[in-house]
């Protein structure tokens, strides 16, 4: 049976699990709703236009951070991973600030920017800046000293070697970083609505939750699951896309 029918199976015994533990009494009701009841809050909160203006202020988040976290991580990781000096010399201070949780810096967000936009971007790109980083160092560190060595015995200069040789041997695990560090990216802006209040389907969520509204506090974490799942998708096929020529990719792609 293919893997998306099993899928869909899976998704299908969830939701009707979802409406049956409430109605035999296994989990109280009235914390813990039917999947109708939040079908039909997420109905509901369609059809509201301060429900897509959350939307949009959290994938504007997201995305920003991103981006700024992917062209920071793929730029320093080139320059740090190039060289073994600078690789020795920035070890231990990756290895200090990369097991840092992102939201041990909410106090200074808020000292810093408040409720503002950059208080969201300095967490999301806080979180997703080491995971490309990361990925970005073992690309380049996987690149043949042979080629390396036949690069320069050629006269390739710095930047043709990074062109030529460089990039497509860090390709993968850049796409595989941006991967990561896109699902990091939306948990750290919906975490940075909740707690700092930053306009978004985190905030909304908190509304919802102080105002006793239930259904409508699942309907929007189902809300975040959906989003999750979409990007998650789209990057998958981004990066099957971009790596179409590597063998690793060859055998996904439709013949």
């Amino acid at each position: 049976m293919p893997q998306a029918v099993l899928g869909l199976f899976g998704l299908v015994a969830l939701v009707a699990l979802v409406e049956i533990l409430p109605r035999i009494g296994v989990v109280p009701r009235e914390y813990f709703p039917t999947s109708s009841g939040i079908g039909s809050a997420l109905a509901d909160l369609v059809g509201q236009g301060e429900f897509w203006t959350a939307v949009l202020d959290t994938l504007q988040g997201w995305a920003l951070g991103l981006a700024i976290a992917a062209v920071a991580g793929v730029v320093l990781g080139i320059l740090i991973g190039s060289s073994r000096f600078t690789r020795e010399l920035t070890a231990s201070t990756i290895e200090f600030l990369r097991p840092i949780p992102s939201v041990a810096l909410i106090p200074i967000a808020i000292l810093l920017f408040g409720t503002d936009i950059e208080s969201k971007l300095l967490l999301v790109v806080y979180a997703s800046f080491w995971q490309v980083l990361i990925q970005v160092l073992y690309g380049v560190q996987d690149v043949d000293p042979v080629a390396q060595d036949t690069a320069r015995a050629y006269g390739l200069g710095r930047w043709a070697r990074v062109r030529y040789l460089i990039w497509p041997t860090a390709l993968p695990y850049v796409m595989t970083g941006l991967r990561l560090a896109a699902a990091v990216a939306l948990i750290l802006a919906v975490t940075s609505e909740l707690v700092i209040g930053n306009p978004g389907l985190g905030k909304l969520l908190a509304t919802a939750q102080s105002g006793g509204a239930i259904a409508t506090s699942y309907a929007i974490v189902v809300v975040t699951g959906i989003l999750g799942v979409l990007v998650n998708v789209v990057f998958r096929v981004i990066e099957r896309r971009a790596l179409s020529w590597h063998p690793s990719q060859r055998g996904e792609l439709p013949a």
